[in-house]
């Protein structure tokens, strides 16, 4: 039989092998090992150490040289990382064990005690938390960076017209800077929900240890303010067991790239010859291997199918959670893969769409005559006679026989002649032209929130105030 020495050296996985009589299967130390994706988590585990290791000294839990030790440790160890140089171990299953084996290696002692008064339990959720805290922080300034090239954009175009739809039909004329401006709108919520999620991200799990707290006389608070938290999560079986604040983010994820890929869709279709509306700089389109002619928008394209990753993700956080008792079980593993790709997906996508959106070149004259088709002011038509006195619903029945007149002529309605128009309604008169024209719609619409050139401008001043004040 094997002496206890000689089973510590069978494997490097030494945490708990003295409960056990056999080392752990390799299929399994595969299976069950999540170092090879959670190592990004090194430098957040690092500094929720650090933190934890100065509260267990001003605790006197543990003494001044060990914390002095685990210093100098952990900066050789950030070091190694920062260099590409630490050996990541899967025998030692994730980020968490390869770093304290290698502090021990450098410490000793001091680094067996820097687990005192912690779990893996709370030390992993305290690094995702660190993690994704970081991850929003970067997330906001790049949705604050589309967010500006939108703008601009719009401030070039606040009297292009184009046709609105509605069913992807000629609605009514609308200034294309009005239009990139609902863009900004969802861009705006969705940094308020970031922020809002933030809130609920940086709360500190560390000090619940595994599922009860601990028998330590230890500080929360003092970490969370070390760790620039702004509070600590008040349950320790919550807070070891949730998840909500991933799940949380990644439902603000999935609803950004909703909205970029709405964007993506309308570009896709703008940029199509049968609409003619705007051209995509070559950088961010390819070409085909057998059509010459070919300039595909393969980024607008990616954008629209890597959403349907993005609520993929969403749906396997959930599906992970929704039968899981208290406290942490395994199964929590999983939640790190769907959150780093979201992470990864949101911020290349934010990244390249802000850069595209510079680099598109926009067609007014493509734009103006297709807002001609459709009858795109015949609601303007109806409105005039409103105001002349004309129940609205009789004023639409009107405008709506004028409008099949003018489609048997094959003329718009502002091409009809004023003894044509009138056979609708006699109280038309010789002022329904500047009514019927693409400008004097949208002029019409002067109200916060309207298509008036003057309104756009007031919303682009309001957004660039947004911006440059970080709301």
């Amino acid at each position: 039989m094997a002496s206890m020495q000689d089973k510590q050296t069978q494997t490097v996985q030494t945490t708990w092998s003295g409960r056990f009589d056999e080392p752990v299967a390799d299929l399994v130390k595969r299976f069950t090992a999540s170092v090879g994706f959670d190592q990004r988590l090194a430098l957040f585990d690092i500094q929720g150490s650090l933190a934890h290791a100065q509260m267990l000294a001003a605790c006197d839990i543990i003494n001044m040289q060990d914390l002095n030790d685990i210093r100098r440790g952990m900066g050789v160890i950030e070091n190694e990382i920062l260099c590409g140089e630490f050996e990541w171990l899967l025998d030692l299953e994730d980020v968490h064990l390869n770093i304290e084996k290698r502090l021990t290696t450098l410490v000793g002692d001091a680094g067996k005690r820097l687990h005192t008064g912690r779990s893996r339990n709370d030390q992993v959720a305290t690094d995702v938390r660190l993690y994704l805290r970081h991850a929003i922080d970067e997330l906001q300034l790049l949705i604050k960076a589309l967010q500006t090239a939108l703008v601009d954009l719009a401030a070039v175009h606040t009297q292009t017209i184009m046709p609105g739809f509605t069913h992807l039909q000629v609605a009514q004329p609308v200034s294309f800077g009005h239009h990139l401006m609902a863009y900004y709108e969802m861009l705006k919520r969705d940094a308020d929900r970031l922020g809002d999620c933030r809130k609920r991200v940086n709360r500190l799990p560390l000090g619940a240890a595994a599922l009860a707290g601990t028998s330590y006389p230890i500080k929360r608070e003092y970490v969370a303010e070390l760790l620039g938290f702004d509070g600590v999560c008040e349950n320790s079986l919550d807070a070891v067991s949730d998840r909500d604040f991933a799940i949380e983010f990644t439902a603000a994820a999935a609803l950004i790239m909703t909205h970029l890929s709405r964007l993506s869709e309308e570009l896709i279709l703008w940029m199509s010859p049968r609409f003619g509306f705007i051209d995509i700089a070559d950088r961010f389109c390819t070409g085909s291997s057998i059509m010459p002619q070919k300039k595909n928008p393969d980024v607008p394209e990616l954008v629209r199918g890597k959403t349907g990753r993005v609520n993929g993700n969403l749906v396997s956080l959930l599906t992970l959670m929704k039968g899981q008792p208290l406290a942490y079980n395994k199964d929590n593993q999983e939640d790190k893969e769907p959150l780093f790709d979201t992470v990864d997906t949101l911020m290349i996508t934010l990244r390249i769409y802000a850069d595209m959106m510079g680099g598109i070149t926009v067609k007014p004259e493509a734009m103006r005559t297709a807002a001609l088709q459709g009858y795109a002011t015949a609601t303007d038509l109806a409105d005039y006679l409103v105001k002349k006195g004309l129940p609205f619903r009789d004023a639409h029945e009107a405008v709506a026989l004028a409008v099949r007149f003018a489609e048997k002529r094959g003329c718009d309605l502002a091409e009809l002649k004023l003894e044509e128009l009138k056979q609708f309604s006699a109280l038309i008169a010789e002022d329904i032209y500047a009514v019927l024209t693409l400008e004097g719609s949208l002029a019409a619409r002067n109200h916060i929130g309207g298509t008036a050139p003057a309104q756009v401008e007031a919303a682009i001043a309001r957004a660039r105030k947004a911006l440059a004040d970080g709301r």
